[in-house]
């Protein structure tokens, strides 16, 4: 994947995402953070283009949502869809996880992680991934 920078707002944006995480991405990132997920690197609150992505492996091109209540609402489904599409055509796909598994049991997250990794589509067959 070339590097898609991102604008000046959007940098700033991710460094104060990175101090402010909610729980859910806390508890993941604390999971996957230092190679702890099959040695693969992370990053946490990832700027690219106009987006910020809570986790993101460049290695793998693969972004991680951690997604709350209000990504279920019509208005927030039509952004996140048109935002995994960008995404897609940049050659990274989007795994859409629901906070509520990071919270009930992180495993089940960091496992849909994994799953993911191991079902990669080709370069260039990407395309956006809703929650299972």
């Amino acid at each position: 994947m070339s590097h898609v920078s991102a604008p000046r707002p959007t940098i700033t944006n991710a460094r104060r995402l990175r101090k402010a995480m909610l729980l859910p991405e806390v508890k993941l990132w604390n999971a996957i953070r230092r190679g702890q997920l099959d040695g693969l690197k992370f990053r946490r609150q990832h700027p690219i283009g106009p987006y910020v992505l809570d986790f993101f492996c460049a290695s793998a091109r693969l972004a991680v949502e951690v997604d709350g209540q209000t990504h279920y609402s019509d208005d927030q489904l039509e952004k996140d869809t048109a935002r995994d599409r960008w995404l897609a055509r940049q050659g990274v796909m989007t795994l859409r996880i629901p906070a509520s598994w990071v919270l009930e049991d992180v495993d089940i997250a960091v496992a849909a992680i994994r799953q993911q990794l191991t079902h990669l589509p080709p370069p260039g067959g990407f395309a956006a991934c809703p929650p299972p």
